[in-house]
């Protein structure tokens, strides 16, 4: 695996891949690699020919009073890791390297920018996130970029450019990877301490109980939140939010008569989590196809 700093370097690897005809798969991350980061890798291995990670923790998604200064960052840890997950090239870049003196420029996704975390954080948490994904498109030329889904906004964004930009490069996303008890693997987990980490798990359970509801047939978005509300409060967490929203657009829903994502965010012990799950309908028979096998 080559560790490569400079875009340049990073333009000549792929150029160079290129020429024998290789298919590009990036995965975009901050580092503090855990089994979520991995398995996005392994979905890249196995679908592409050449596999970039980009480890940059981008300050332009932290907001003012933000873990930028204290995000975990151990990279030989995650070199290590990407080195064995088959990973050819770490791009690790200074933060000079993709915002150089005079940077000006920002991509705004109106809409899907602005409610849950873009409410909560500022909508200029996904500005950050789309800017610095087009430059990492521009400089690594993907066939394909891996996400995962505990980041459901952010990939909803990315799709969003992806789309509004034509750029020509696919969005794969991969399962939630979860610990044991159901919490969701994310870098910020190292801020917990033991009573915190037991108190997290409230935050799937909540999540499971909401979807609960909506299996046994109530697709009210009331009797839904109210079930994931009542296991976050016997667990002592007051959510930044805790909503109910349309799987594409992230419109309020009342009812659950389309996909849905159901999401939560928390501050639980030093740690601001985030979390979801995705609610699907069934889609209706095709009456004539019914008719033709009757």
């Amino acid at each position: 695996m080559r560790i490569l700093r400079t875009i340049p370097e990073v333009r000549a690897a792929i150029r160079e891949a290129r020429g024998g005809g290789a298919m590009i798969g990036l995965v975009p991350t901050m580092g503090a690699f855990h089994d979520g980061h991995l398995s996005l890798m392994r979905a890249a291995r196995a679908g592409s020919d050449l596999v970039v990670v980009s480890l940059f923790v981008n300050p332009t998604q932290f907001g003012a009073n933000e873990d930028l200064t204290a995000y975990p960052r151990d990279e030989a840890r995650d070199a290590a890791l990407a080195e064995a997950a088959g990973v050819d090239i770490l791009f690790a870049p200074a933060p000079s390297e993709i915002y150089p003196e005079g940077f000006a420029t920002n991509i705004h996704v109106a809409g899907l920018s602005d409610v849950l975390d873009g409410a909560s954080r500022g909508a200029h948490h996904f500005d950050g996130v789309a800017t610095v994904v087009t430059k990492l498109f521009g400089i690594v030329r993907p066939d394909t970029a891996y996400f995962g889904q505990k980041d459901a906004q952010q990939v909803l964004v990315v799709r969003r450019v992806v789309r509004d930009l034509d750029l020509d490069v696919r969005i794969v996303v991969c399962p939630i990877v979860r610990e044991a008890d159901g919490l969701a693997m994310s870098s910020r987990n190292v801020y917990l301490d033991p009573a915190a980490r037991v108190q997290a798990t409230a935050l799937n359970r909540a999540l499971d109980a909401g979807a609960a509801v909506f299996e046994a047939g109530d697709a009210a978005a009331g009797s839904i939140l109210s079930a994931a509300r009542d296991v976050l409060g016997g667990a002592g967490i007051d959510p930044e939010y805790l909503e109910l929203r349309d799987a594409e657009t992230l419109r309020p829903l009342a009812r659950v008569d389309r996909d849905a994502l159901l999401a939560v965010a928390a501050h639980v012990g030093a740690a601001r989590l985030i979390d979801n799950h995705v609610l699907r309908v069934a889609e209706a028979p095709n009456d004539t196809e019914t008719e033709a096998g009757a």
